[in-house]
């Protein structure tokens, strides 16, 4: 699968294979467009944005071919390349605003802020676009809005966009308005699709007949032809005749297709009828497989013979994407001769298909002998890949379909428990390809999907498990107040849930304590790790009691309360004690101490250092004596016994030799921030 909003795929082609036909005219008009004068720049104004350029045409009128084409022929006049986004998904939605610009900024390699708004994207791409000097593609633009949302501001760019008919609305614009290829290149194209130059030239006349009856349009001709070039023994006269027994004056590419459609086996005609349902029009072999409920090598000769036939385009490495003008013509046929319940166990073999394919595409990174990699070993060939640099490559050219098939699958709403395994098999996926910052937009996208699901089904220990991802990725990227909300609604999901998710629920008070100290709320903060510390001590948790016990510590350190901060540490330490955990132990009791000498009482915090120390140095933690030592140093300092400090400083150095890092030097160091952010607090 590739693709929904933007692709980057072998272009189409009037014939849809490898030739563009005709078409100068139109294409001397265009340049001619680029180069002419502005209403701004004949105002005396320089143009405030890039230059705009308009092809309009029906479906199959070849307009996408004229864009690709015209985009090769100037490519080299702009330095950041062509980008291209389709802005009408296939079914006929408008593709909203952030995924158009997500999805382009992914491709120029610009980070785009997990969950951020249309506004905040648009401007992103819009000065990413300025700066590179970028052609845009713009395929299928359904109104003038979607336009002139994304136009970057630099007339060092260029955008081309493809629409039915003329956009009202957008400034200083002349569409190029398409009709058929002239007579030479309507016969010429028949020619290269059919096959033999000979057998349409020998009767010239048939072959004008055959032209007129496609009404000159691309993508009629294309069908005619490879019609013809599966039938040697029919003759170019009698392909016209047929044709225009089949008379639909007003859309010859309907023809057409009726023509191909209606010589098809029965197999191979319903396979085509269900490629309506590939996400974003994306197919290939095994995506076909699935639909059709086939092999995959015979999948893979039936799109190989639809791809002769022009009913599709090539997109990438053994792939085909179904054309912008068949789209609504196999949706209609799939709704009249398709029973609903056979569609919709083509749309469950296709997800069911999908995910043992990303099931593979995770496994095969797990380490050899596990119960992953053994499961991968019994697939089908066709089911698994051979390295884990395969299976990212698949996961790259097919990210933006199998989104698309997310979103799809959730939107259908028949299939929620499959759209739900697609999409922890897609989550699971990427983080084993990628970092978790790279993954991040596409993991928000998921999780809100989710979302959706659980609202639906009324699932809440599902809808509260989304909601606490989300709220995570909101904090992550600085939306702190987004994220409050989202924690405050996984807990209102928490309590609505008859069986209850305590651990649930303490991570959406845990988390709404953390955000609420970014926010530099303390009093908050510390009241909602209370919260999820009593949450923990119902439960017996005690890992949770020790942890929550220290970010009250935390939080009561930068809010000046040495009194509750001490408690908190001190209490931490000894659940920590309790769990035989003497490493963890050390930890807190040198928050202990820190405390202590914050409140003026270093005696007592060289005390509870030195006994943080004996811990350290019985779990073996290197690092901590080390951060030890040098706190024990600046205390020595502090009290006039330089002596002692000196040797604690060259006993802590000696530590940091050993560990060959910096590691303890760095903790020392936000220490002492921490320090200089609490006497601010207290001043």
């Amino acid at each position: 699968m590739t693709d929904q909003a933007v692709h980057t795929g072998t272009p189409a082609t009037n014939a849809g294979a490898g030739t563009f036909f005709g078409r100068e005219r139109e294409l001397d008009a265009l340049r001619e467009d680029v180069e002419r004068a502005g209403l701004d720049t004949l105002a005396g104004r320089p143009a405030p944005r890039a230059r705009v350029l308009l092809i309009a045409g029906r479906p199959g009128s070849g307009r996408t071919a004229l864009a690709e084409e015209f985009a090769r022929r100037v490519a080299g006049n702009y330095p950041g390349g062509v980008l291209r986004a389709r802005l009408t998904d296939p079914g006929g939605a408008v593709v909203p605003l952030e995924r158009v610009a997500r999805d382009l900024l992914d491709l120029l390699a610009v980070p785009a802020p997990a969950g951020a708004g249309p506004d905040e994207l648009t401007d992103v791409l819009r000065s990413a676009l300025a700066e590179r000097g970028t052609l845009l593609l713009l395929d299928d633009v359904a109104a003038a809005e979607q336009l002139l949302e994304v136009v970057p501001e630099s007339r060092d760019c260029l955008v081309v966009a493809t629409a039915e008919g003329p956009l009202t609305g957008v400034p200083d614009v002349r569409p190029c308005t398409l009709g058929g290829l002239d007579s030479a290149a309507a016969v010429h194209m028949l020619a290269d699709r059919a096959g033999s130059e000979i057998r349409i030239t020998v009767d010239p006349r048939a072959a004008e007949a055959l032209a007129d009856c496609c009404g000159h349009q691309p993508a009629a001709l294309a069908l005619a032809g490879g019609w013809l070039a599966a039938r040697p023994q029919v003759s170019v006269l009698d392909a016209a005749r047929r044709l225009a027994a089949l008379g639909d004056e007003a859309r010859p590419v309907t023809s057409a297709f009726r023509l191909v459609h209606e010589s098809l086996p029965a197999e191979a005609a319903r396979t085509l009828r269900l490629l309506c349902l590939a996400p974003d029009g994306y197919v290939d072999a095994a995506l076909a497989a699935g639909l059709a409920g086939c092999s995959v090598p015979a999948a893979q000769r039936t799109l190989e013979d639809f791809a002769r036939l022009g009913l599709l385009e090539p997109a990438g490495e053994d792939a085909h994407r179904v054309p912008g003008w068949l789209d609504p013509l196999l949706r209609g046929l799939l709704e009249n001769r398709e029973r609903p319940a056979d569609v919709l166990l083509a749309r469950a073999r296709l997800l069911e298909r999908a995910v043992r394919l990303l099931h593979s595409c995770w496994a095969v990174t797990e380490p050899d002998g596990t119960e992953a990699r053994r499961e991968l070993a019994e697939q089908p060939r066709p089911l698994r890949f051979g390295s884990p640099a395969a299976a990212a490559r698949w996961l790259d050219s097919r990210l933006p379909a199998l989104l698309a098939a997310a979103r799809l699958a959730v939107a259908d709403g028949e299939l929620d428990t499959l759209a739900r395994r697609f999409i922890g098999a897609l989550a699971r996926a990427l983080n084993a390809h990628r970092t978790p910052e790279q993954v991040a937009p596409e993991q928000y996208r998921l999780h809100e999907l989710v979302l959706s699901v659980a609202q639906r089904r009324g699932l809440h220990r599902e809808r509260a498990a989304a909601l606490l991802n989300l709220g995570d990725l909101d904090a992550r990227t600085g939306r702190l107040p987004d994220a409050l909300a989202r924690y405050r609604e996984a807990l209102a999901a928490c309590r609505a849930d008859e069986d209850g998710d305590p651990q649930a629920a303490v991570r959406a008070m845990d988390s709404m304590g953390g955000t609420y100290a970014e926010l530099d709320d303390w009093h908050r903060a510390a009241d909602w790790y209370g919260r999820a510390l009593a949450q923990c001590q119902v439960q017996g948790d005690l890992e949770g009691v020790a942890r929550l016990h220290g970010r009250i510590g935390g939080v009561q350190i930068y809010a000046g309360q040495w009194g509750e901060a001490l408690h908190a540490w001190r209490a931490s330490a000894a659940v920590h004690r309790r769990l035989r955990n003497p490493q963890a132990q050390a930890r807190a009791l040198s928050e202990v101490a820190r405390v202590q000498e914050y409140a003026g009482r270093p005696r007592e915090a060289m005390r509870s250092c030195h006994d943080a120390l004996g811990l350290a140095t019985g779990a073996g933690d290197t690092r901590l004596q080390a951060a030890l030592r040098l706190r024990l140093a600046d205390t020595c300092e502090r009290m006039g016994e330089p002596g002692d400090a000196l040797a604690h400083r060259a006993e802590a150095e000696r530590l940091l030799g050993e560990t060959g890092d910096s590691a303890a030097e760095s903790q020392a160091t936000s220490e002492a921030t921490c320090e200089i952010h609490s006497d601010r607090q207290k001043g």
